[in-house]
């Protein structure tokens, strides 16, 4: 596998010195100062791919295209939406840029409740947790018919979470959730997600799922004249937030947008944390299943608790099998070499880090992305992938 490394452009506290010191090769980054929807055009490309190729690296994949939520909802101007979007497709492949990540999620994008969980080792950690985000549904935004969405037992503990709360620790919940997080779409006010969280409610999952076919259906033949790969990330967590419908959270969605529209281009994000988040998501299984079609991996390890919370834990200590994953990974490259497929390759990366030493502490440090913190994940990664290749992978 190529060892990636999320970058956020020149603005990062993250410099490409650094990652290649780290011993990366790929970039993963974006164009995050163009608005979604609008095209990206090729000198703002071109200029992205040449100062990380100045620095002896290449771009690997953009992460993401971000879709307009007019797309996903089919509404407004979402043709012409969904016409800018091929047009940047058509300009990324033109300039060799082609293996491209996005996310279907509606109105949110990765959520977490909790950006500095200390684990026990002291470094900061992303949590999700249920009960303060039921509370900040419920009791906060006070969202409409929300406590129909919970079990008593959630109620319950939502109810005795808010009442422990201060003013301070409702403002950082909610900043937490709707403000936006790194490579998420931006930030809401409380009453634009209320808005937003109303428009989606209305399609329901069936809906909203239709409606990715469909965007897959307009956008497929272009990726594929220009040479491109698509490859969806599944939701974050994954499973319904504010009632929304989710439809990239278990094999069975996968399934269903892989076989729906076969195509070389229509492929798959393999995030073992978002996936993993869910006890009934098998992880292996699902790269042995959809191996062909994988694109891009997000490496990272969760610990799961009953009530549906979880925290980012270190790479290899957690509920994921990440030596199996990537055994079972190194068993497709091999595949795809042997059938001389072109991009046989898959990229990595250490998705999230914890905050570690003197980045705990540091503001500008965006959750989740550390340099040591994902430095120190890249490392363990690399002593599997190197092992495993050594002894040879076992199907």
């Amino acid at each position: 596998m190529q060892e990636t490394w999320r970058w956020f452009g020149p603005k990062d506290t993250v410099s490409l010195e650094q990652i290649r010191q780290a011993g990366a090769t790929g970039i993963v980054t974006a164009l995050d100062h163009i608005p979604t929807g609008e095209i990206w055009p090729k000198q703002d490309i071109n200029e992205r791919k040449q100062l990380i190729n100045q620095s002896g690296l290449e771009w690997s994949v953009v992460e993401s295209v971000p879709i307009h939520q007019d797309i996903k909802l089919r509404n407004g101007n979402y043709q012409g939406l969904i016409t800018n979007y091929c047009q940047t497709l058509i300009n990324l492949g033109e300039l060799g840029v082609t293996r491209v990540c996005y996310n279907f999620m509606p109105v949110v994008d990765w959520t977490r409740t909790n950006l500095n969980f200390e684990i026990n080792n002291t470094s900061s950690a992303l949590r999700f947790e249920m009960a303060d985000f039921v509370a900040y549904d419920i009791h906060i935004l006070k969202r409409h018919n929300a406590s129909s969405d919970y079990d008593e037992i959630q109620l319950a503990n939502a109810e005795e979470r808010f009442l422990q709360m201060t003013a301070s620790d409702k403002a950082e919940l909610e900043s937490n959730i709707i403000a936006g997080l790194p490579g998420g779409e931006g930030s809401y006010t409380r009453e634009s997600i209320t808005r937003a969280i109303e428009d989606f409610r209305g399609i329901g999952t069936e809906g909203l799922r239709a409606n990715l076919i469909a965007f897959l259906q307009d956008i497929l033949p272009t990726a594929e004249s220009a040479g491109l790969v698509l490859a969806i990330h599944p939701d974050d967590p994954p499973f319904s937030l504010f009632g929304l419908p989710r439809v990239v959270s278990t094999a069975e969605d996968a399934r269903t947008i892989i076989n729906t529209i076969p195509s070389p281009s229509n492929g798959l994000t393999m995030c073992a944390g978002s996936f993993g988040a869910r006890s009934d998501n098998d992880l292996v299984a699902i790269v042995n299943e959809f191996g062909p079609s994988i694109q891009f991996v997000h490496l990272r390890n969760i610990l799961r608790e009953e009530d549906g919370s979880f925290y980012e834990s270190e790479h290899l200590d957690g509920d994921n099998d990440i030596v199996g994953i990537v055994n079972a990974l190194l068993c497709q490259e091999i595949t795809r070499h042997e059938k001389n497929q072109p991009l046989a390759e898959i990229p990595m990366r250490p998705d999230h880090g914890h905050a570690l030493g003197e980045e705990k502490d540091n503001p500008n440090i965006r959750p989740g992305y550390s340099f040591a913190g994902r430095l120190k994940g890249l490392a363990e990664l690399r002593g599997v992938i190197h092992t495993l290749t050594q002894i040879g992978p076992k199907l």
